[in-house]
C-alpha cells in the first residue's frame, strides 16, 4: 500500500476544521468485516479515526504500509504484464520505483493539494481572514468573531454548528439552498439490538436496515420527487421559527437528491439559526470588501473571518500521470467497466463508491470483485486482464460516467472521466441492487474482460 501522506485515514486526517463528522451513518460507511460500536452512529471525525486505526491494528495492515510514498506516475508495460509506480518520497529522500502486476487504485475523488475556491472579485482588499475548511489552521481563533461562510454542502452545514456558540454570529452565504435532513446522530434500533443480540449480528442487521431504507427513500425522490420535496420542507418548516422563510433559504430548484443532501443530525443546524447566533443568506456575491462582502442585493455581510466551503476538486485516480506502453493515458477517450475499470487499460482497477450513499458500501463491493478476480487470474494462469469492447459493444450511446446527479463539483469533474454506455458491463450504475449483479453475481470471464 503506498500513501502519499504520513499517517493512514485520508480524509478523516486531513479535514480538521471544528465539528468534523461523518454525513452517512456509521453502519453503512463503516466496514462490512468490522462492526461499527461506538453509540452515535453520526460520527466525529476523531471517532471514525480511532475505528480507522482499530481496524488497521486488528488486521494488521500498517505493516503493509509504505508512508511517504507520494504516486506521481504508472506505466504500463506489455512486455512484462508489469505496472512501474513512481513515488516522490515526501521526506525529501530519492525517488522510489515499484513494480506490480496488478494495481488497486484506491485514492478517493478529489484533490488533496486543495480544495475548489471560485474566484471572488477583489478578494485581495479584504482586511480579515479567509480560510478554506481543507487547509484550517489550528491556530485560527474564531472567538467573538463575525463569521461568514459561504457554501450549503456538507461541509457548511457541519461547520456552522460546531462554531455558532463560540464565534459572535455565523452566517452561511448561499447562492442557492441545499436540502436538509434532519436525523437523530443515535440509532435507537441499533442500541437496543445491541443490548440483546451480539454486536456482529446486531450490527449485520442494522447496516441491512439502514441501506434498505437508503435506497427506499433514493429511490422515492425518482419516483415521487414533488411528494418527497414536500415532505422534506415540512420538516425543516417544523424545525424553524413560524415565521421563517423557507421558499427562500431552503428550498431548492431542484428535486431531492439530483444533488446530494445534507444531514443535519439532531437538527443543530436549525436550532443554531433559532437561538439567533447564526442565519442564513441567499444572494449573489458582488466583490469582497475590506470589511467582509457586497452582495448583489445591495446588502453588505460584516465579517472577520470568511470561510470558503466551496468544495472539493475532483480528480481522476490520485492525480497520477498513466502511460499504457509509451501513450498517455486520457481516461475520458475510455469506456468505464462496471464503474470500476477502463476500456483498453490492463491490470487496473479503482474503487468509486456512492454518491448517494455511504462511499465504503460501494468500495466492498469493488474490493469482493478484485478478490475474485485476482483469483481468477490466479487459478488460469493468465497475467494479464483488460476491458475491450466486443462487436455488440459497438455504436453504444454516450453518458456521463456519473448520471443523474447536478452538483458542480462533480459537473466539473465529468470531462476528465470515462464514458458509461447503455448496457452492462459499460455502466455505472450508483445503485446497490445492479452493481451487486455486476460486481458480486456475474461470472468474471464474461467476454468483455480479455485474458491472457
Amino acid at each position: 500500500i503506498l500513501e502519499g501522506r504520513d499517517d493512514i485515514g485520508g480524509t478523516w486526517d486531513l479535514f480538521r476544521y471544528p465539528g468534523v463528522r461523518s454525513d452517512s451513518d456509521m453502519h453503512t460507511l463503516g466496514f462490512s468485516f468490522k462492526p461499527w460500536t461506538a453509540e452515535k452512529s453520526i460520527a466525529s471525525g476523531s471517532a471514525i479515526l480511532e475505528y480507522l486505526r482499530e481496524t488497521v491494528a486488528e488486521f494488521a495492515i500498517r505493516e503493509h504500509i509504505r508512508f511517504g510514498h507520494l504516486a506521481q506516475s504508472a506505466d504500463w508495460d506489455s512486455t512484462t504484464s508489469t505496472w512501474t509506480i513512481t513515488c516522490q518520497r515526501t521526506d525529501g529522500g530519492d525517488a522510489v520505483t515499484v513494480t506490480a502486476n496488478f494495481l488497486y487504485m484506491c485514492s478517493g475523488y478529489y484533490s488533496y493539494k486543495g480544495g475548489h475556491t471560485p474566484k471572488f472579485a477583489e478578494s485581495e482588499t479584504f482586511a480579515g481572514t479567509v480560510v478554506h475548511p481543507q487547509q484550517w489552521p489550528e491556530d485560527l481563533d474564531y472567538t467573538n468573531k463575525r463569521v461568514v461562510i459561504i457554501g450549503s454542502g456538507a461541509t457548511a452545514v457541519t461547520l456552522l454548528p460546531a462554531i455558532a456558540d463560540t464565534a459572535s454570529h455565523v452566517t452561511m452565504l448561499q447562492r442557492s439552498p441545499t436540502y436538509m435532513a434532519a436525523a437523530p446522530d443515535v440509532d435507537a434500533i441499533n442500541k437496543f439490538l445491541r443490548r440483546v443480540l451480539p454486536s456482529r449480528t446486531a450490527y449485520a442487521i442494522t447496516r441491512k436496515k439502514n441501506v434498505a431504507i437508503g435506497q427506499f427513500f433514493y429511490q422515492q425522490t425518482r419516483k415521487h420527487p414533488a411528494k418527497i420535496k414536500t415532505k422534506m420542507l415540512d420538516m425543516v418548516r417544523k424545525k424553524l421559527p413560524a415565521n421563517y422563510d423557507i421558499e427562500q433559504h431552503f428550498t431548492p430548484d431542484y428535486n431531492p437528491w439530483d444533488q446530494r443532501v445534507c444531514l443535519v443530525p439532531n437538527g443543530d443546524l436549525f436550532a443554531s439559526i433559532s437561538s439567533g447566533k447564526a442565519s442564513v443568506v441567499t444572494d449573489e456575491i458582488v466583490r469582497f470588501t475590506e470589511t467582509g462582502i457586497e452582495l448583489r442585493s445591495g446588502e453588505h455581510i460584516d465579517a472577520d473571518i470568511i470561510v470558503t466551503a466551496t468544495g472539493l476538486t475532483l480528480v481522476t485516480l490520485g492525480e497520477i500521470d498513466f502511460t499504457v506502453d509509451g501513450k498517455r493515458l486520457n481516461f475520458a477517450q475510455t469506456w468505464t467497466y462496471k464503474g470500476i475499470a477502463y476500456s483498453g487499460v490492463p491490470n487496473l482497477v479503482s474503487s468509486f463508491g456512492y454518491v448517494n450513499a455511504s462511499w465504503t458500501l460501494r468500495s466492498d463491493l469493488i474490493s469482493h470483485y478484485v478478490c475474485r478476480l485476482l483469483q481468477h487470474m490466479a487459478a488460469t494462469q493468465n497475467t494479464k486482464c483488460v476491458p475491450l469492447l466486443r462487436d455488440e459493444d459497438q455504436g453504444m450511446s454516450v453518458r456521463p460516467y456519473i448520471d443523474d446527479f447536478s452538483s458542480g463539483y462533480m459537473q466539473r469533474a465529468m470531462p476528465l472521466l470515462p464514458k458509461q454506455g447503455d448496457h452492462s458491463p459499460w455502466t455505472n450504475p450508483q445503485a446497490i441492487a445492479p452493481d451487486k449483479a455486476q460486481l458480486e453475481k456475474s461470472v468474471i470471464n464474461d467476454g468483455a474482460m480479455q485474458f491472457s
